[in-house]
């Protein structure tokens, strides 16, 4: 959702992720490149003809290494917010994982470690409770 006051370059991201595949931009770039392959022949495809394009897609293509930078450190923050809300408003979540990107690279494999060993715990019960109800079924029709 835009706001009001989102100006300049801030919004470009937004639409142009949401730019069908031959929206505006695209239909200006192929344009650009159709006009540059026609005029090939004028002038003789000459190195400055060839720098020209060359010159256009490499200052385009950083450009949009910042764009594209800048749209997803903005999603990626939203997420976090959402997933600290989260963790905030469940009673039974561990907190400790509150702002857990701000952690240093040694405390989040410790969280990651710490975390595993929870998920295998989780999955050897799995696996009793699966071998159990397999014992019982067992049991059952044998008798």
């Amino acid at each position: 959702m835009r706001r009001h006051g989102d100006g300049g370059l801030r919004g470009f991201p937004d639409g142009a992720d949401r730019c069908p595949l031959f929206g505006r931009p695209v239909c200006v770039a192929l344009g650009i490149v159709v006009v540059w392959a026609l005029t090939g022949p004028l002038v003789g495809y000459s190195e400055v003809w060839q720098l020209a394009i060359n010159t256009g897609t490499t200052i385009v293509t950083f450009l949009m290494v910042f764009l594209i930078q800048n749209s997803q450190n903005r999603d990626t923050r939203a997420l976090q917010m959402k997933l600290d809300e989260l963790i905030r408003s469940i009673d039974q979540a561990s907190n400790q994982l509150i702002d857990a990107e701000e952690d240093s690279d040694s405390e989040l494999e410790s969280l990651q470690k710490e975390y595993a060993q929870l998920a295998q715990d989780h999955r050897d019960l799995k696996q009793q409770i699966a071998e159990s109800r397999a014992a019982e079924t067992h049991s059952d029709e044998s008798q």
